[in-house]
């Protein structure tokens, strides 16, 4: 069988340490010598190319060009290689991924993101089983020679995720990841089992990259006792372009007569309100109580099930590629890329 093609791209995180034998200290290694750190890579049937964006970051420092950057390299190296495998850290890792899935939109071939929770370097490290797991999936195609994965996805402690369906729910645990209102897209145990009908097939008949990012977009967390005065400066459409609000259950605010008179002036003066819910699983119905019927009446968006990473990078994309409020607004309420 003809090898697949495989671009590693590296961006740091823990994946990429090791223990320094002299200090301990954790340092990042060159992803060129990979087969010495882990020699299994060579038993995959894979050709593997490894490009590093500039020095390794930690993955708090993740923005909005490096994004841009990551989605270069794809586009670049598109024809290239049957699959791309990133190396990220995992604490924004949900945020790359939900970003790549909306700028590389028409894509037919995997784009997997991993990390690990301990260093590659350690004994009981989970990021060479990611890494060879991912390389394995981004290398994998079907009996008609095409990729199995057409989509952004995150894969971690055997499990394939959808790259915008996906947050990061544990800071200790291998099981780092989960996607609480969508499927698995594969289970990897003694074989890797892929659930074909949760897959995301493009319609569209070629690539199609936008990486323009608009990054004028605020998050607000609804609580109890919130002081409407707080948030006006949020609320103000000449610094601020879209409000994601983290309601409570399925979609309910308190009927907070100031609060709801400063979410319509902002929308009246072309703001963007989303509402998504703060719950970990389940999905806005707004205007099912009587405390959302007026998100409805003033104009807030109904983000549906899509999580806090999806909600804040698709509104980013589409302020970044699109003018027309109006058109943001519709394309913000249905699915461009699964999500």
């Amino acid at each position: 069988m003809k090898q697949s093609k495989v671009l590693l791209i590296y961006t740091g995180g823990t994946i990429g340490m090791i223990e320094d034998p002299e200090t301990g200290a954790l340092t990042a290694f060159d992803f060129n010598h990979l087969s010495d750190q882990i020699p299994e890579l060579s038993r995959i049937n894979a050709e593997l190319k490894v490009v590093s964006l500039g020095e390794p970051i930690d993955s708090s420092d993740m923005n909005p060009e490096i994004w841009q950057d990551i989605a270069q390299n794809v586009q670049d190296n598109y024809d290239l290689f049957d699959g791309f495998v990133v190396l990220h850290g995992s604490d924004t890792m949900a945020f790359t991924a939900s970003a790549l899935s909306f700028m590389l939109q028409g894509i037919k071939k995997p784009v997997i993101l991993t990390g690990s929770q301990l260093p590659i370097g350690t004994i009981r490290t989970d990021g060479k089983e990611n890494l060879i797991t991912s390389i394995e999936i981004a290398a994998s195609k079907d009996d008609s020679n095409e990729s199995i994965i057409q989509e952004v996805a995150i894969y971690f402690e055997y499990s394939l995720y959808r790259g915008n369906r996906t947050s990061k729910v544990s800071a200790h645990a291998f099981e780092a990841f989960a996607s609480p209102n969508y499927f698995d897209l594969a289970v990897a145990g003694v074989d890797i089992k892929y659930n074909t009908s949760a897959f995301f097939k493009t319609t569209l008949p070629e690539l199609s990259c936008k990486f323009k990012m608009d990054d004028r977009v605020a998050l607000m967390k609804i609580f109890p006792g919130f002081s409407t005065k707080v948030y006006r400066k949020m609320f103000d459409f000449k610094n601020v372009k879209a409000v994601v609000i983290e309601s409570f259950g399925a979609g309910n605010v308190p009927n907070n007569s100031a609060f709801f008179e400063m979410v319509k002036n902002y929308i009246t003066e072309g703001g963007i309100v989303i509402n998504i819910t703060q719950c970990s699983s389940g999905s806005v119905s707004q205007g099912k109580y009587a405390n959302s019927t007026m998100l409805n009446e003033i104009g807030v968006i109904s983000g549906r099930d899509l999580t806090t990473e999806a909600a804040i990078t698709k509104i980013m994309y589409l302020l970044g590629n699109y003018s027309d409020t109006k058109e943001i607004n519709r394309l913000m309420q249905v699915s461009l890329v699964g999500e």
